[in-house]
């Protein structure tokens, strides 16, 4: 994205972010707010991509190889390790 572009973005979101900061509509807010979301899920939607089966089998020998060497956290070692992060 060139810098002109750039500045263009940022000119745009602040005058969004200006104009709805000006707003008493709560309807209105709430529309606009369930349209971010919305788009937001699908840009992420989008952006996802389904696993081959070759990387499938990767991730699954990886565990396979981590269980028989001993890297495993058990369940209540890691209950004890949350615990202690409040």
């Amino acid at each position: 994205m060139s810098k002109i572009n750039e500045m263009d973005l940022q000119a745009k979101k602040i005058y969004f972010i200006q104009e709805f900061l000006r707003l008493n509509d709560e309807p209105l807010i709430d529309k606009l707010n369930s349209i971010l979301k919305r788009e937001r899920k699908m840009s992420f939607e989008r952006a996802l991509k389904p696993m081959s089966q070759d990387e499938l089998e990767r991730i699954i020998d990886r565990a396979e190889e981590d269980a028989a060497n001993g890297r495993l956290t058990s369940t209540i070692e890691l209950d004890k390790e949350i615990d202690s992060w409040a």
